[in-house]
């Protein structure tokens, strides 16, 4: 039976150092997230700027991923691998980055605007961005899974949107994903509790169109199969009694 790893407040100052380069990193990354950028420079930024805080990249290498950022343009909802492609304008992007240190592991994503971008792609980012923050304001010591996607679904549908069904958040800390995981569509007072001292990671990943995946060529990328927008944000934080500690906010 899976269970929850819980953490003490000495290993939280450790996540916690974690998730301030995080939240930095990515703050960096996305000032520099303008058309014409490569998203293999802006990984090799991630990188640079994570090392030189004392970290190391949580991505490169776990499970044979090849990058720090997963760098996911317009309709890749997720693992979008860094590389030779270009940005232009009104691209959306959602750069998805962790941190490993001192044996702990953070997680974060936001979604960037390259340029000008339509009305409708702004929406999403901001829903997708609100999705989160409801979801945030649920977390507390005996509060359901279910709780969370609930917060998450009504959030996306009401603007009518599609949480992607697929993916997830996830427990974190001295794994990158671990028990329990958090989707984005649910019943509320459903699944497991939260207990107190437990780490989560909460990525609502919304699609303007269908929840509908497809694996793309390189193994890694998911794209939404009608090539919709997606836009995707995510927070690490503790889960204590009266609420959440979100590590990765800076």
């Amino acid at each position: 039976m899976p269970r929850f790893q819980i953490f003490t407040e000495a290993e939280v100052t450790s996540v916690r150092k974690g998730g301030k380069i995080l939240h930095d990193c990515l703050q960096h990354v996305a000032a520099l997230t303008e058309p014409g950028v490569t998203t293999g420079f802006l990984d090799s930024i991630a990188e640079t700027f994570i090392r030189d805080h004392g970290g190391a990249p949580g991505f490169k290498g776990y499970q044979g991923f090849p990058a720090t950022l997963c760098t996911s343009v317009n309709d890749v909802c997720v693992h979008g691998i860094p590389g030779s492609q270009v940005l232009a304008n009104g691209d959306i992007i959602s750069i998805d980055c962790g941190v490993l240190l001192d044996g702990f592991y953070t997680d974060a994503c936001l979604t960037v605007a390259v340029g000008p971008i339509v009305p409708a792609a702004k929406l999403l980012m901001e829903t997708t961005e609100e999705a989160l923050k409801q979801a945030i304001a649920i977390v507390k010591a005996g509060a359901h899974v279910g709780d969370i996607s609930a917060a998450v679904e009504r959030t996306a549908r009401a603007q009518g949107f599609a949480p992607v069904r697929a993916l997830t958040g996830h427990g974190v800390g001295k794994t990158l994903h671990q028990y329990p995981d958090i989707p984005n569509v649910g019943t509320a007072k459903t699944g497991p509790v939260l207990p107190a001292m437990t780490l989560i990671a909460i990525e609502p990943i919304i699609s303007a169109g269908s929840d509908a995946i497809t694996e793309g060529d390189d193994g890694w990328s998911i794209y939404v199969k009608d090539h919709a927008l997606v836009a995707h944000y995510e927070h690490t934080m503790l889960v204590r009694p009266e609420g959440a500690e979100v590590l990765t906010a800076g």
